[in-house]
């Protein structure tokens, strides 16, 4: 057989296969995350941070801030059961290939170079929590600023689970004009650290 002909085959085959194992594990994420409106919250909230700081009376951008505080709250109660949730299921299944490019099984063919979901999800859950709570006593603008960094960084994570670290870095970009490294300097310093630890370990 032609080797070209072969090589062709062989490259259909592999992208085939990632294709197949990358939508099982979109369907597991999303089965999961449907049972909560956390897209929707998240949606709401961008929307309305921007709405705010743009809002040029001062009284109308109080008023702007605190019907946010609403959604935040209801946004870091269902993500803490959206990842509570996830805790629940088999570890094998949620484990992260850390290599950059996307390789069908690369959790099961490489175990040591991966990470846990479940755990990482456990980080953005107190990360956003600890931001709406906001014991620090950030301005509305920067705790809206922080916030948004930690929920950038929790769909890093779930681009990353269910394609590859590269193509979830290419989403954030293309979708919020930020880096993945813009994002992970501008969380909480307890967030970025958990993170970092983890993927380090």
């Amino acid at each position: 057989m032609d080797i070209f002909l072969l090589m062709m085959l062989l490259g259909m085959g592999l992208h085939l296969l990632k294709a197949r194992y990358q939508a099982g594990r979109i369907a597991l994420l999303s089965s999961h995350l449907g049972q909560f409106q956390i897209e929707k919250l998240m949606e709401s909230l961008t929307q309305g941070y921007l709405r705010a700081l743009g809002e040029a009376d001062a009284e109308r951008r109080g008023q702007i801030w605190s019907m946010l505080s609403t959604a935040e709250v209801s946004l870091y109660e269902q993500f803490n059961r959206f990842a509570a949730d996830l805790a629940r299921l088999d570890p094998l299944q949620m484990r992260v290939s850390k290599l950059p490019i996307a390789i069908a099984y690369a959790d099961q063919l490489f175990p040591s170079a991966t990470f846990d979901l479940r755990a990482v999800m456990q980080i953005h859950a107190r990360g956003i929590e600890a931001v709406v709570r906001n014991e620090a006593g950030r301005s509305p603008r920067d705790k809206a600023f922080m916030l948004t960094a930690e929920l950038f960084l929790m769909q890093h994570s779930c681009h990353w689970f269910c394609k590859s670290r590269t193509i979830a870095s290419a989403r954030v970009l293309g979708r919020h004009q930020t880096s993945y490294e813009q994002v992970l300097v501008s969380v909480s310093p307890s967030t970025r650290k958990a993170y970092l630890q983890l993927l380090a370990a």
